[in-house]
């Protein structure tokens, strides 16, 4: 759990500023080829800490599910909010994490004045009525890293289980990433029931014919 520990810095800014209830929020899933696109949303007490909180890509799968407990509890209120492989597909990625990060607020119980939010795309506008784009924020922000300690483990856990239905590709060690031994088991099997099939490895790691790739026909944006 090496790295130095994020900061509420930017919380407290908002805070001076009049927002009152602050979220922190984070993507996982994005780059995967199979299953659910997942963004986390965590309001944390403005007093308590839980020690050993970082962005989950600084731990090891068995620290953050060592952690998730703590953390939930530690929560204010927290949620995942999940699009589908389908949606995905259908709708594009883009307005899939927007529906996923909706699902995530409107299942938090309170409505946030403002969130922090890793990275440069702002898919928080008409959700949130502030939102803070931050880069590294899941590094530097402390809700930031507990949404996405929450989110990581919450698909993780998913993933796991659909390896059982689906042992060819191994998802409970590649939680539905590129890597040699998914390559190869698209190349021997095709996809699965929850692969992205408008995805271009379509094209490059499914030679079967009867398995097309997904072409979305152009439609406009739902948000």
């Amino acid at each position: 759990m090496a790295g130095r520990a994020p900061t509420r810095t930017i919380e407290k800014e908002l805070w001076a500023a009049g927002h009152e209830v602050v979220v922190g929020i984070d993507e996982v899933g994005r780059g995967a080829w199979a299953g659910p696109l997942m963004v986390g949303a965590a309001i944390l007490p403005r007093e308590k800490r839980v020690n050993g909180v970082r962005d989950s890509k600084m731990l090891t799968e068995a620290n953050r599910e060592k952690l998730f407990d703590k953390v939930a509890g530690w929560c204010d209120t927290w949620a995942v909010g999940a699009a589908s492989q389908e949606e995905c597909d259908e709708m594009g990625m883009a307005d899939a994490q927007r529906l996923a990060a909706r699902r995530a607020v409107d299942a938090l119980g309170v409505r946030p004045d403002a969130a922090v939010c890793d990275g440069k795309w702002n898919f928080l506008t008409g959700i949130v009525p502030h939102v803070e784009m931050r880069v590294k924020a899941d590094l530097h922000c402390l809700p930031v890293a507990a949404a996405s300690i929450l989110a990581k483990v919450t698909r993780d856990r998913i993933m796991r289980d659909m390896a059982a239905s689906y042992p060819q590709w191994s998802f409970d060690t590649n939680k539905g990433y590129p890597c040699p031994l998914h390559k190869a088991a698209l190349q021997g099997y095709g996809p699965s029931a929850i692969h992205r099939r408008s995805w271009v490895f379509m094209d490059h790691y499914v030679p079967w014919p009867g398995v097309p790739r997904f072409v979305r026909p152009e439609q406009p944006t739902l948000f």
